[in-house]
């Protein structure tokens, strides 16, 4: 088995993601009967579709809602003869990162998109578990639990707290964050999946689509994202919660978690999870 390092396995992933990509594209230009079952899984079946576009390796950014160029939350633009747009976002892996951004960038991004401010001890809490609060250092020195020399240790190399240390500084801002991020899992849903930061509606994805063209794995459902935001909006108080690793590096999410990595919020998205989701709204 060839070994990657860090970069270059993420390249790989970016370059096999694009692959997958064009080979969807080509299923649905040249296989006229699964284009109709795809759109009757949708409940697109009125819509006749004219054309598809990929954004592939040379996809260009989009207008952001903070004034600079980002990316697009979708990936395939399915054209329909009405002048509708379906935009659908493509996942190849069963898991993964879903939507990357610094602590700063992601409280101006949350606010702007939804209009709505996030309480300061909140956002006190976000810089201090993703590496954005300057003083992070000297309270993990003066509350971090020094018996657990590889928590206590992570926790300085990635200047950021874990729950533990969080709540033995300030027990307010632990609760506060958690039931901020059980109180807005349908916002932090869609954000992750439909819009980032994306500015224009038409460049927000309406559809998931788990597919693998390259039998790394047997998938093939599309999910409509708002069923998935207002699932997890009804799951939210159960499924939300802080990992046990490490002393609690992550926020259990009801479609996956979010982690410090690189000093960033990174939220990863769950198959899995998502499907479960799925089947307990209906129960």
């Amino acid at each position: 088995m060839t070994q990657r390092n860090r970069a270059s396995g993420w390249k790989h992933a970016k370059l096999s993601g694009h692959t997958n990509e064009e080979r969807v594209k080509e299923l649905l230009d040249e296989n006229e009967e699964y284009l109709a079952e795809l759109l009757a899984r949708m409940n697109r079946t009125n819509d006749i579709i004219t054309g598809t576009s990929i954004g592939g390796l040379h996809e260009t950014n989009v207008p952001g809602v903070l004034g600079k160029k980002t990316k697009s939350k979708t990936d395939l633009k399915l054209f329909s003869k009405d002048k509708n747009t379906i935009n659908v976002s493509i996942k190849k892996s069963l898991g993964g990162q879903v939507y990357f951004v610094r602590a700063g960038l992601f409280i101006e991004v949350y606010e702007k998109q939804f209009r709505e401010k996030i309480p300061a001890d909140v956002q006190r809490g976000i810089e201090l578990f993703w590496a954005s609060a300057t003083d992070a250092l000297e309270i993990i020195e003066q509350y971090g639990d020094k018996s657990d020399k590889k928590s206590y240790d992570l926790q300085i190399r990635h200047e950021s707290l874990n729950a533990t240390t969080l709540r033995a500084y300030d027990q307010n801002i632990y609760n506060s964050m958690l039931s901020w991020f059980k109180e807005h899992a349908y916002e932090l849903t869609k954000l992750s999946f439909t819009m980032g930061a994306a500015k224009d509606p038409e460049e927000w994805s309406e559809y998931v689509w788990y597919i693998n063209l390259l039998g790394e794995n047997d998938v093939d459902d599309i999910f409509y994202i708002e069923d998935i935001c207002n699932a997890a909006k009804l799951c939210a108080d159960k499924d939300t919660f802080y990992g046990d690793s490490n002393g609690g590096t992550t926020i259990q999410l009801p479609f996956g978690f979010v982690q410090w990595h690189q000093h960033q919020l990174q939220f990863h998205h769950s198959y899995e999870k998502i499907s479960s989701l799925m089947e307990r709204k209906y129960e």
